[in-house]
This record gives structure tokens, sequence and C-alpha cells, in this order.
């Protein structure tokens, strides 16, 4: 049996990931919004293996608080 890993110690870590699921319940809204959010390039996305989709606790945070997220620059 695998130990349990809280919500707090997962989003502690650097670099950590949120599902959709915890993205929306952080804006309030369903996670099919967070989903059209990623595809209209208003949050970056992360891919799984499985092909889910997963965000970047600091960029969630920081669209939460107003604060603009610098995108990577295209070559």
């Amino acid at each position: 049996m695998s130990p349990q890993i809280s919500q707090q110690d997962r989003t502690d870590a650097p670099g950590a990931l949120l599902t959709p699921a915890e993205v929306a319940s952080m804006f309030r809204v369903d996670p099919k919004t967070v989903t059209r959010w990623a595809k209209a390039g208003k949050l970056s996305a992360i891919r799984t293996l499985g092909g889910h989709r997963r965000y970047s606790e600091a960029e969630v945070r920081g669209l939460l608080h107003g604060v603009p997220q610098p995108r990577d620059a295209e070559v």
C-alpha cells in the first residue's frame, strides 16, 4: 500500500502540478472551463503520458492573484 500524500504536501513541492479539478476549485469554475482556458492560451498545460492535462501551481496562483506570467519567447 502506498503512503497517502496530502494535497498540501504535494503542492508545496517546487514545480508542483495541479489537476483541472483542483484549478477549477480555486477559481470556482467547472473543470471544462479550465480546459477551455488552456486551449485558448490563457493557461499553459502539461500533458501526462496518459494525455491528461496538468497545470503549474505557480502559474495558476499567479493568475489567481492577478500577477502576469511571462510567456516563453518563440524563436
